[in-house]
């Protein structure tokens, strides 16, 4: 059983190697994001090519991620398992939550999932310094489907061969992992919100008022 688990992880470090045509680069919308990926990591369902790999997020810091998960221009996407808060640690630093949430709807403004935001910081928290890289986490909103009860069916008789934190897929997010600075000219709406973002953080409590 080891060894088909390596085989699966060695399948998916190689998807991460996919060559895209010339003139075309990897940059989905947060909606295909979802539907187009997520959703079919989470349902079982093929999707080609599979170029976004699976990464433990606490084993690699920002900086290191090229080579690793998918690029699209100054931005890496890669699949994770929603964690707690507190295991968000890499060796050099940690993310942070930014305390900010955003539903993502489709083009029918139907609810698709969330987006969560997190900053990185450098060094051992809560006592770390902030860094100007971002990350945007998916997560999926799962509706009753006759798909989604052949997953759970499946997901059953994976757990009795695999170990659960293998084939839990409900758990699964994908990343968005930039630094704020380093977006694309034709991107500075972009940037514009990565700031507000971070400015945000680092406001006190006590240090916003609201009217009256």
């Amino acid at each position: 059983m080891g060894d088909n688990n390596n085989n699966n992880n060695n399948n998916n470090n190689n998807n991460n190697h996919v060559k895209l045509p010339p003139g075309f680069w990897f940059c989905p919308s947060d909606e295909e994001l979802i539907v187009h990926f997520l959703h079919r990591k989470i349902s079982l369902l093929p999707f080609h090519p599979d170029v976004i790999p699976d990464l433990h997020l606490h084993s690699y810091d920002p900086w290191d991620l090229d080579g690793k998960a998918m690029s699209g221009g100054n931005k890496w996407y890669f699949y994770s398992r929603r964690t707690h808060e507190t295991t968000r640690i890499t060796s050099n630093g940690y993310w942070k939550s930014l305390g900010v949430d955003e539903t993502i709807l489709s083009t029918s403004n139907h609810n698709l999932g969330m987006k969560k935001y997190y900053t990185f910081y450098m060094g051992q928290p809560p006592q770390g310094h902030k860094t100007n890289w971002l990350m945007q986490e998916y997560s999926h909103i799962s509706h009753s489907s006759p798909s989604s009860s052949s997953s759970r069916r499946r997901r059953s008789e994976s757990k009795i061969v695999c170990p659960l934190s293998f084939h839990d897929y409900s758990k699964w997010v994908i990343c968005r992992v930039y630094e704020s600075n380093s977006c694309d000219s034709d991107e500075n709406e972009l940037s514009c919100l990565d700031e507000v973002f971070l400015s945000l953080d680092d406001l006190d409590d006590d240090e916003i008022s609201l009217p009256h």
